[in-house]
């Protein structure tokens, strides 16, 4: 048996829509066996996961057996989500990562990080949760013809992360269809210099900054419609001491950036998601400088 960690990431950072991911310290753990046919149980979040072949964990297991030319075996999956699914923390990469990971490890291949992307492009072609559930910490990233370019940044670690999970899920097919395909250049401009601003505040730790850093045209105002009380959750966590508020993903959950005060801040949000009429939750969390880990286990713990 082996088990696989793979951490949560938060994306989009407001103004780097499909450019930035910060892998954070909330982890699915997945183990995994040979077994004499596909089975799947899963402990914690995603209880209406499908637990058959039609599982994303197996069908990224056997997509990776076909693509890299091993004997598809059959496996046992035990999942233990912490990850809540469908609200913008990338619980879809978990299982992608972790799919692959499995194969390689349980059929004895050493897999480069170019192969483990093509592997997993085809079922998540955006590189900006993939590569911080894959390696950790805040990644910047930009696809090309010639495949993935990116950079693995230092994440100041006095800055903790408020989520706000909203008790409803939103597929990323959804929040992706209410974004517009063309765009002013005015808008184009405006997220280019904030995007921009905001690797230099994280960089410089110039917090201050990070507030107008993090606005944008390109998502966040279509997705708000879709998110019951969403403006007034980032007013509320700003007024609370938030030095960056911003969509995770594609939603619905909101992230807040913060220096001090961080369940005062998630509170606030809480609080401002009820008013709305959304029951939700509030983590705290930090940022993950390890990314997918897989060890052997000797016995299902």
């Amino acid at each position: 048996m082996i088990s696989i960690s793979v951490p949560a990431s938060t994306s989009n950072f407001g103004s780097g829509f499909d450019a930035f991911g910060l892998a954070l310290n909330l982890y699915n753990q997945f183990y995994v066996s040979f077994s004499d046919s596909y089975e799947v149980l899963i402990e914690g979040e995603g209880q209406h996961l499908p637990k058959d072949e039609s599982n994303l964990f197996v069908r990224v297991y056997r997509s990776a057996c076909q693509r890299l030319g091993v004997e598809e075996r059959p496996i046992s999956v035990r999942q233990v989500n912490h990850v809540p699914t469908a609200r913008g923390l990338g619980s879809s990469s978990t299982a992608i990562v972790g799919g692959i990971l499995a194969c390689g490890r349980l059929h004895g291949l050493k897999l480069s990080l170019e192969e483990v992307l093509g592997l997993a492009f085809e079922f998540e072609p955006h590189p900006d949760n993939l590569l911080p559930a894959l390696l950790g910490g805040f990644v910047v990233c930009a696809n090309s013809e010639e495949g993935i370019n990116f950079l693995k940044l230092d994440f100041p670690r006095e800055l903790k992360v408020a989520v706000c999970v909203p008790d409803f899920e939103l597929s990323t097919e959804r929040a992706r269809a209410v974004i517009r395909r063309e765009v002013s250049l005015r808008d184009a401009v405006y997220n280019l210099q904030r995007s921009a601003l905001l690797v230099g505040a994280l960089l410089s730790c110039n917090f201050e900054l990070m507030k107008e850093a993090v606005k944008d045209k390109l998502h966040q105002p279509y997705r708000a419609e879709l998110i019951p009380g969403f403006w007034q959750v980032v007013e509320e966590a700003y007024k609370s001491g938030a030095k960056a508020v911003f969509l995770s993903g594609a939603g619905p959950s909101v992230a807040s950036l913060c220096k001090d005060g961080a369940d005062q801040i998630g509170r606030a949000m809480v609080e401002a998601f009820s008013k709305a009429g959304v029951s939700s939750k509030h983590l705290i969390l930090s940022a993950s400088e390890k990314g997918a880990l897989v060890s052997d286990e000797s016995s299902n713990p």
